[in-house]
C-alpha cells in the first residue's frame, strides 16, 4: 500500500509532485508579496523618502505597468528558451529588484527597483504552465491548479496585514527585505524540485511582434490610466494614445503574418479560445475590480453615506473576508471543475458574483457592517475563489500545443487592462450619480453598472469552446 501511495507521489521524472507544488507555490508568495506587500506601507515610504503620496503612487503604477509589459511575452519565453530557466531568471531580477528598492534613496531609484520587481508579473501563468507540462491529466490538474491559483488573489489578507505591520514597526525597507528572502527561497525550491520544459516546437523568439505588440498593450494602458482622471484627464493625450494603440496592434497583425515563427499567429488570434476568453477576461474584471478594491471599501469609509469605519478597521470587514474566502474556496472550486468542468464553475462564479453587486444596491441604502461583510463574502467566493481561477484555469487548458504561453500571457494582459478600466468605468458612472443625486445613488449606480458587465461577461463566457488542446 504505502509503495503505491509513493509511485502516485512522484512524477515520471521521479521528483514528488508534493516538492514541486512547493517550489511553484514559493513562486507565487513571491510574485504576490511584491503585489500586495506594500500597499499598507505607502504612507510610511512617502515619509521615509520625503516624497508625496503622488509620486508614491507613480511607483505603484510603474510596478503594474512592468507586470502587465512582461506577462505578454514572457510566457512564450519560456515555451523556446526553457520555462524553468526563465522562471529562475524571473525570480532572480525580482530579488535584485527588492534588493534596489530597499536600498532606495530616493523616488527615481526605487522606480527602477519597482521595474525589476515587475518582472515577476507572468509567475502565475508561469507556473500553471510548468504544472500542466507535469500534470496532464485534467481533473488533478484542475485540483493542483487552484491551490496555486487562489493565492493570486491574497495571501488571505495576511500579506497586506504583515507588511503595515513591518513598516510601521521597522521601516518600509524590511518589507522589501522580506520580499528578498522568499524570493531566495523560490529560487532555490525551483531549483531543486522543478524540471525543464519547452514548447513542441522551439524557433527563434519573435522580438519585433513582442515589441510592436508591448507598445500597443503600453499606449492602451496608459490611456486608462489617464481616463482614470476623469475631470482632470487630458483627452487630447487620451486621444493620442488610443490611436497609437490602434496602429501598433494593426503593425503587430502585419508582423505576425510575415513572420514564419510568429508569437501568436493570426490564425489563433481568430479563434474563439482567444477572443472569447479575452474579452470574458476583461469584462469580468471591469465589473468586479475595483468594487472590492475601491467602491466598497470607500462606501465602508464614508462618514455620511456609509458605515464610517476608520482606515485601520475598514480592511478587517471588506478585503481581508475577501481574500481569504477567496483563498480557502478557490481549492474547493478547483475539485467541483474537475467534476463539472471548467466552463460551468465560471459560469456559476460569474453569476453569483452578479448577485452579489445587485445585493450592494441594498448595501449602499441600507449600510451596516454585517452587510459589507456578506458582500465582501460573496464576491470572495464567486470571483476572488471561483471566476478568477477558472478564468486562469482556461488559459492554460486552452493553448495550443505548438504555442501554450500565448494565451496565458495575453490573458493576463486581458486581466490588468480590466483592472485599469474597472476604476475608470465604475468610478465615472459613482462620481456622475453622487454629483447629481447625492452619494447613495453613486455607490448604487456603480453596483449596478458592475452587474452590467458581468451579465456581458457571462454573455460572453458562452463564446469559450470547450476544453481543445489541438494544434
Amino acid at each position: 500500500m504505502s509503495t503505491v501511495r509513493s509511485e502516485k507521489m512522484l512524477d515520471e521524472g521521479g521528483k514528488s509532485i508534493v516538492a514541486l507544488m512547493a517550489a511553484l507555490m514559493a513562486s507565487v508568495f513571491a510574485f504576490q508579496l511584491n503585489a500586495s506587500m506594500l500597499s499598507p506601507a505607502l504612507t510610511t515610504m512617502e515619509r521615509g523618502l520625503n516624497t508625496s503620496s503622488s509620486q508614491i503612487s507613480l511607483t505603484q503604477t510603474v510596478f503594474f505597468t512592468a507586470c502587465a509589459l512582461f506577462s505578454l511575452f514572457l510566457p512564450r519565453l519560456g515555451d523556446l528558451a526553457g520555462r524553468k530557466k526563465v522562471l529562475l531568471g524571473m525570480l532572480s531580477i525580482t530579488a535584485i529588484g527588492c534588493v534596489v528598492s530597499a536600498l532606495a534613496v530616493n523616488v527615481p531609484m526605487l522606480m527602477v527597483g519597482r521595474v525589476m520587481q515587475g518582472v515577476c508579473g507572468p509567475v502565475v501563468p508561469m507556473t500553471l504552465i510548468m504544472l500542466h507540462a507535469k500534470v496532464t491529466e485534467d481533473a488533478k490538474y484542475a485540483r493542483l491548479m487552484s491551490i496555486l491559483t487562489s493565492v493570486n488573489g491574497g495571501i488571505g489578507g495576511v500579506d497586506a496585514i504583515l507588511g503595515g505591520w513591518l513598516a510601521g514597526t521597522f521601516g518600509f525597507r524590511s518589507v522589501f527585505w522580506v520580499m528578498v528572502g522568499v524570493a531566495v527561497v523560490a529560487i532555490v525550491l525551483v531549483s531543486m524540485f522543478a524540471d525543464e520544459s519547452t514548447a513542441k516546437e522551439t524557433p527563434k523568439m519573435d522580438w519585433a511582434g513582442a515589441i510592436v505588440l508591448g507598445i500597443a498593450f503600453l499606449a492602451a494602458y496608459l490611456a486608462i490610466n489617464e481616463i482614470q482622471k476623469l475631470g482632470d484627464a487630458n483627452w487630447v493625450l487620451v486621444a493620442i494614445e488610443v490611436v497609437a494603440a490602434a496602429v501598433a496592434f494593426v503593425i503587430f497583425w502585419k508582423v505576425e503574418n510575415r513572420n514564419p515563427a510568429p508569437m501568436v499567429t493570426t490564425h489563433y488570434l481568430k479563434q474563439p479560445r482567444t477572443w472569447g476568453l479575452l474579452l470574458t477576461t476583461l469584462l469580468t474584471m471591469t465589473g468586479v475590480f475595483a468594487i472590492m478594491n475601491g467602491v466598497v471599501p470607500a462606501l465602508a469609509q464614508d462618514g455620511k453615506f456609509g458605515t464610517g469605519l476608520g482606515a485601520d478597521v475598514v480592511s478587517f470587514a471588506t478585503l481581508t473576508p475577501y481574500a481569504l474566502v477567496g483563498l480557502v474556496f478557490g481549492v474547493v472550486a478547483g475539485v467541483l471543475a474537475s467534476q463539472f468542468g471548467y466552463h460551468r464553475m465560471l459560469r456559476v462564479g460569474i453569476l453569483v458574483s452578479l448577485v452579489g453587486v445587485l445585493f450592494g444596491v441594498y448595501v449602499a441604502h441600507f449600510p451596516s457592517v454585517w452587510a459589507l461583510l456578506v458582500i465582501s463574502v460573496v464576491l470572495g467566493v464567486a470571483y476572488a475563489g471561483t471566476a478568477n481561477i477558472m478564468l486562469n484555469g482556461l488559459g492554460i487548458v486552452l493553448s495550443p500545443d505548438d504555442n501554450p504561453g500565448y494565451l496565458p500571457g495575453l490573458n493576463a494582459g486581458a486581466f490588468n487592462l480590466g483592472a485599469g478600466l474597472s476604476y475608470a468605468v465604475l468610478y465615472a458612472v459613482m462620481n456622475a450619480f453622487a454629483g447629481s443625486s447625492g452619494g447613495t445613488a453613486g455607490y448604487s449606480a456603480a453596483m449596478i453598472a458592475s452587474a452590467v458587465l458581468l451579465g456581458l461577461a457571462l454573455l460572453a463566457s458562452f463564446a469559450i469552446p470547450k476544453l481543445e488542446r489541438a494544434a
